[in-house]
């Protein structure tokens, strides 16, 4: 995109040495005391651009000539030549550094006027391919061309401006500007003039228009008040194929773990089932042990009192006269030897009772035996079971810890996922709405204000997102979110709007806005002036210099700049455009080296400041 670089500022005078500075295609540093001319420098530049006044200040005495060169987007060079109280500027095709004496090639006058195609604001708008943009000047839909000013406050930034309550989108924070400027911000952020006022429409259609309008508008502003984070649409998406890769990641291991505690579930349920068997085993073999033995224990009674039996018959046989103990027969009815043979019979009779309850008892302890060998194996085998299954109770537990872990894990990535999705569906719908109201004003609806998503909101995110990087590139400080807030016109860092913080903060966030801007768009390709001007961006975070320095002799050439100072030198001097950086205190050492830098000492060391030293 075309864009504009600033070569010199000259100050020129009959008799009288010039005052000069040569500004450098990138970084340019300016700095030194006060009162030694560093600020009318800046005041200079929008003068010499089609700025009203100037005020001269005494040094500047007999200098007639004001010289600002310029290389324009095609690379050939212009001077402009003005006077410190005139109107008129002078044009020449050519690099001039000197009093000038010369007739200019055109002459053009420094105020735009809409109806004159002969102002300078026209003619280097023209070089930049700006000439036919239109911006919207009011609520009601009207245009006008867009002018210089509308650009050189978002480029050029004096020192009251930069710690001024206005806010740095606006030019003058006057009502009646303010649909211009803000317009101005729409087109160098999206790089769309206003269109063209129609007025085809009857009274009516415009009504029903501007009602569409009104709806689609609180229809994004009640869609925009649900949304939960300021990234835009690219960044979200970036954010959910990250999350989708984590979630990914994490469930193949909850998945391992799962299957896992699955299979050690399994196996518990099993040993335990084992156990059961065992239990109800043990049961039975316990009971028949104990009906066996209590039969075991009656064999060997019965065949206890067989024995007895048997012996005792023999005795009472042959030692008892009388009634015969065995059958009971009188003594007159038995036969002789009677006795000896009923103590026969009935040892006869024991006998085989014993040797067939010895034959049941022999049956009997085998089977006790292998119950008894059953049972202790039983016993053993129960106890390995009780401990396998407090074996399988531990890897369940620690099993259970990690699934609970990852499940954590993966269900903040789920819940992750859900916030996101539903911000790319919430920005899909406001970019529909935006869609829809741009549609409306392009068929000839009368544009009205928005008080909010003027601009599309993934355009103003991603410009919000430039910076925030360059405020975290400053390391400024208590600034965890910056973003620009349509409502007011104003930046807001911190949660806090820009007019409610100190100067200091108030001028670093406005260097931050118009570097940021400026990056947003050379970085995209869209129009700007190239080049940036900050008057005291970072002064107010210089250190303090010791009470008892008097004399500038006496301090020592060291750094005594903050964090923030050096980190914004450290960024400038890898600024896409021209910089130009006035300051009071010191630039970083590697500034020194690598930028052109202009050092006002105040003093007769050096160069004393802007305008050479009369003693020169």
């Amino acid at each position: 995109m075309s864009e504009l670089q600033l070569t010199h500022l000259t100050y020129c005078g009959a008799n009288l040495p010039p005052a000069q500075i040569i500004f450098g295609p990138e970084l340019t540093v300016i700095y030194g005391t006060s009162n030694t001319g560093k600020s009318l420098i800046v005041k200079s530049i929008e003068y010499m651009l089609g700025g009203a006044d100037l005020a001269m200040v005494p040094e500047g005495a007999g200098y007639t000539q004001i010289l600002l060169g310029l290389l324009m987007p095609d690379g050939s060079p212009l001077t402009l030549l003005r006077a410190p109280d005139s109107n008129s500027i002078f044009l020449y095709h050519a690099d001039l550094r000197a009093f000038v004496t010369d007739t200019p090639d055109a002459s053009v006058t420094a105020v735009h006027n809409a109806r004159s195609r002969n102002s300078l604001s026209i003619h280097l708008l023209r070089a930049l391919g700006l000439d036919e943009i239109l911006i919207r000047k009011n609520e009601s839909g009207g245009t006008r061309p867009l002018a210089l000013s509308d650009l050189l406050h978002l480029s050029l930034v004096t020192e009251n401006r930069m710690v001024g309550d206005v806010p740095p989108v606006l030019r003058t924070g006057t009502a009646t500007t303010r649909t211009a400027e803000l317009s101005v911000m729409r087109f160098l952020l999206t790089g769309e003039g206003d269109p063209a006022a129609d007025t085809g429409l009857n009274a009516g259609q415009r009504r029903v228009h501007k009602g569409q309008i009104q709806l689609l508008d609180q229809l994004v502003l009640d869609l925009s008040s649900k949304l939960r984070t300021q990234e835009n649409e690219r960044q979200l998406r970036d954010r959910l194929i990250r999350i989708r890769t984590a979630l990914d990641e994490q469930s193949a291991p909850l998945r391992q773990v799962n299957e896992s505690h699955r299979e050690a579930v399994d196996a518990r349920m099993e040993t335990a089932r084992e156990l059961a068997a065992l239990d109800e085993r043990l049961t039975e073999v316990s009971d028949l042990l104990g009906r066996f033995k209590l039969l075991e224990a009656q064999y060997r009674s019965d065949l206890e009192r067989l024995a007895m039996v048997n012996e005792a018959g023999s005795i009472l046989g042959y030692f008892k006269v009388g009634t015969c103990p065995f059958c009971g027969a009188e003594r007159e009815h038995q036969r002789p030897n009677h006795g000896v043979e009923e103590t026969t019979q009935l040892h006869t009779a024991v006998e085989v009772e014993a040797a067939k309850t010895t034959a049941l008892l022999a049956d009997l302890l085998p089977t006790i035996a292998h119950l008894d060998g059953e049972h202790t194996a039983l016993i053993s085998r129960r106890v390995e079971a009780q401990s396998d299954i407090g074996v399988w109770d531990q890897i369940i537990a620690d099993l259970e810890g990690g699934i609970a872990a990852l499940r954590s894990d993966v269900e903040e990535l789920v819940e992750e996922r859900s916030v996101v999705e539903r911000e790319l569906e919430l920005q899909a719908r406001i970019a529909e709405l935006d869609d829809k109201r741009s549609r409306l004003v392009g068929e000839g609806a009368v544009a009205t204000a928005r008080p909010t998503q003027h601009i599309p909101t993934a355009t103003v995110g991603d410009f919000d997102s430039i910076l925030q990087q360059t405020l975290n590139a400053w390391q400024v400080p208590a600034v965890d979110h910056a973003e620009y807030d349509q409502y007011y016109a104003e930046i807001r860092a911190g949660g806090r709007k820009r007019i409610e913080c100190g100067q200091g903060m108030r001028a670093v966030l406005h260097s931050a806005f118009t570097t940021a801007l400026a990056r947003f768009c050379m970085n995209r390709d869209l129009h700007h002036l190239g080049f940036v001007v900050l008057d005291s961006p970072v002064v107010t975070y210089r250190d303090p210099e010791p009470d008892d320095i008097d004399d500038i002799d006496d301090i020592d050439d060291v750094e005594l700049t903050s964090t923030v100072v050096d980190r914004f030198y450290k960024d400038m001097l890898s600024f896409p455009g021209q910089a130009i950086i006035v300051e009071n205190g010191d630039p970083p050492t590697k500034v020194l080296s690598e930028a052109v830098t202009y050092h006002f000492t105040g003093t007769a060391i050096g160069r004393a400041g802007f305008f050479p030293s009369p003693m020169h």
